[in-house]
């Protein structure tokens, strides 16, 4: 078993009992250190007064709902947070990824699967935050990969923790249709998963990064395909995208 402070540290929310109960004994067993919560302004509290490394959170709380936890989260750090949700809060669900949740699991789930999608989760993250020194350009689009900062023109862009991933990726393929099956793959670390998630990261992209999201240049909708990366300067050579 990996030792507690190798492994994480992670929050979880949930205002049922056994659950939180399941889920902290699976964390456990897997040697994650686990913070309970079962409501929203205890999350928050928490949250602060923690510094988690992870937070599994779901959204129908008491008080201060879970769409509003994760939207204060967002607001000062870019933790990953792996969302809860019913089978039927599609909506509810796509608006937590708007909002810049990493990854969501619906119940009823597997505790197994979703220890599994924070081992995943947290992978990708720490892998993302000890990159080597990597720089990536198109024109005015500048992203810093080590430093996790992206600039446009000279302005910084506020990117949630996957969107910034997905950008780096696309960024390192220009050129190249990727289906959502293969950016799920690629970018999030899922064999399966709701292409809809991509969907809405790439709308997202397309409103930050884009004069026209209506008519974008840089990302481009394959049809019966998937997304392509066209950049808006031809590359002059290796240096041009590292």
């Amino acid at each position: 078993m990996k030792q507690q402070d190798e492994a994480g540290r992670i929050l979880v929310v949930d205002d049922d009992h056994a659950v939180r109960d399941v889920l902290r004994r699976y964390l456990e067993r897997s040697g994650y250190q686990v913070d309970l919560a079962g409501d929203g302004e205890t999350a928050l509290r928490s949250f602060t007064a923690a510094a988690p490394d992870l937070v599994v959170l779901d959204l129908m709380l008491p008080g201060i709902g879970g769409l509003e936890v994760c939207r204060r989260i967002r607001e000062d750090s870019p933790v990953p947070v792996v969302m809860l949700t019913a089978l039927g809060e599609e909506a509810d669900r796509v608006l937590g990824l708007e909002l810049g949740a990493d990854d969501y699991v619906v119940k009823p789930f597997s505790p197994r699967e979703l220890v599994l999608r924070v081992g995943s989760v947290l992978r990708r993250s720490r892998a993302a935050l000890t990159a080597a020194a990597e720089s990536l350009r198109d024109g005015g689009l500048q992203i810093d990969v080590g430093a996790r900062r992206c600039t446009l023109d000279g302005a910084a862009l506020s990117l949630t923790g996957r969107e910034f991933d997905l950008l780096v990726f696309l960024l390192r393929n220009p050129g190249r249709a990727f289906s959502r099956t293969e950016l799920l793959e690629a970018v999030w670390g899922w064999s399966f998963g709701d292409h809809s998630t991509v969907t809405v990261h790439m709308r997202r992209l397309r409103e930050k990064i884009e004069p026209d999201p209506a008519r974008p240049r840089r990302i481009s909708t394959v049809w019966g395909v998937g997304y392509r990366y066209d950049p808006a300067e031809p590359p002059t050579g290796a240096t041009a995208w590292t």
